[in-house]
């Protein structure tokens, strides 16, 4: 499904000769065959479309880190492209999750991992990455979840 709507972007990128979403979902790609490419060894041929959108995620939190070191270093034009790869990357992905759903879907992910205490983070994030992936920004996600579990 991610793959197919990925191949149809890109030619519709050529056809409209959009250069910034040609140049970034070929990036996607690239990194798309790197894990494929990695996880052959385990038997696997193309992996799920889960751990595409977690890879979407990791895609998207290091242009933010990039953002914020452009704007840092007076780089404005840098901090733009970025930006608009961002837009690129969310546009594949599922529409994320407001506060009150997150809220909701860590008390029962709480409640499902029975965890007591912060040291139970761990299963309870693994409960949401297995159910969310994708649909919620887990770095934000677990600020929430210590504020439950502490």
């Amino acid at each position: 499904m991610l793959r197919t709507r990925l191949s149809d972007a890109m030619k519709d990128a050529m056809r409209a000769k959009n250069e910034r979403v040609l140049q970034t979902v070929r990036l996607m790609l690239a990194a798309l065959k790197d894990r494929d490419i990695a996880a052959r060894p385990k038997g696997i041929t193309a992996i799920p479309d889960d751990e595409i959108l977690q890879m979407f995620n990791s895609m998207i939190k290091q242009r933010r880190e990039s953002i914020e070191m452009f704007t840092k270093g007076n780089r404005p034009e840098l901090a733009k492209q970025e930006q608009e790869e961002i837009e690129v990357i969310q546009s594949f992905m599922p529409a994320q999750m407001d506060d009150a759903a997150v809220a909701a879907a860590v008390k029962e992910a709480v409640a499902q991992a029975g965890a007591t205490s912060v040291k139970d983070m761990g299963k309870v994030m693994a409960v949401l990455k297995e159910k969310y992936a994708g649909r919620m920004d887990f770095s934000r996600v677990s600020g929430v979840v210590k504020q439950a579990l502490g």
